[in-house]
């Protein structure tokens, strides 16, 4: 078991990040189930052995990154790891300084507003609003999505620098949701080039059936992707036409959350960037 684990600390870790590489995607792999986990499930899917696995698992519990529930045998993410989650939550997410963008953008629209970042390619939802008359959906704040058939996602992935988007597309799975989603990397490349000339993106219907979008980039004086917005409804009582007409609306709202964030969040004196120039 020894000459296994040492060869695991060297093979079975992400690339070359070692302990903190397998911790991080322990949690991560405690995390995406959703629920309290018992030890066997997360055996049943962790590329580790079984006392490496077991080791780290104590190791995070004692450091209160997570919680192991006695009565119930399994484990949840701990209150020291929503600490740190919050204070990311407030120092790096695009949420908190773009509330008052976001909300009254909402109440023009009276449709679902989303903010969104990427995280290694994927979608994260930071931020929500829900419409007038609720649409039950996948996205919620804090949830992951693909980046290649969601609107946001497509509309950071068009802005991105060249050697950026190559990585991030590398990153995505083609899945076919729906028989509308992109099947391939080429036929997202080319929706990439179309999105980049008209300004935003739409999603047809490429995630989820009957779910439409249109959605803005949120990009620096530079071009620096930042994240997007975008508004959805369903096909039931719109279609894309009509929310293509809300891009006027969208737009100030985008560069004033790229401005807050580029002064408070994200400063970069070369930019000589201002709320006046956006």
């Amino acid at each position: 078991m020894a000459a296994k684990e040492a060869s695991d600390e060297n093979g079975a870790a992400p690339k070359g990040d070692g302990s903190v590489a397998k911790a991080c995607d322990i949690l991560d792999h405690v995390a995406r189930f959703g629920r309290p986990v018992r030890y066997s499930e997360i055996l049943a899917e962790s590329p580790y052995p079984k006392a490496t696995l077991y080791r780290f698992l104590q190791s995070l519990t004692r450091q209160g990154m997570l919680r192991f529930d006695p009565d119930m045998q399994a484990y949840t993410p701990g209150l020291r790891l929503v600490r740190l989650a919050h204070a990311a939550w407030e120092q790096t997410s695009l949420a908190p300084l773009a509330r008052p963008y976001v909300d009254r953008l909402a109440q023009l629209v009276g449709e679902t507003v989303h903010l969104a970042q990427l995280d290694n390619g994927q979608v994260l939802y930071v931020d929500k609003r829900n419409a007038n008359r609720p649409i039950e959906m996948f996205s919620a704040a804090g949830k992951v999505g693909p980046a290649y058939c969601t609107g946001v996602g497509k509309a950071m992935l068009a802005y991105l620098a060249e050697d950026e988007q190559a990585v991030a597309l590398s990153q995505q799975s083609f899945h076919r949701y729906t028989e509308h989603t992109l099947p391939d990397a080429t036929a997202l490349r080319k929706e990439l080039g179309q999105i980049r000339a008209r300004g935003y993106a739409f999603d047809n219907e490429e995630h989820e059936p009957g779910i439409i979008c249109i959605a803005m980039p949120i990009l620096t004086r530079s071009g620096k992707v930042l994240g997007a917005l975008s508004v959805t409804s369903s096909t039931n009582r719109t279609d894309l036409g009509a929310l293509e007409q809300l891009a006027p609306v969208m737009r100030p709202a985008a560069a004033d959350i790229a401005a807050d964030a580029q002064h408070w969040r994200f400063p970069d004196r070369s930019e000589g960037y201002s709320r006046r120039e956006a």
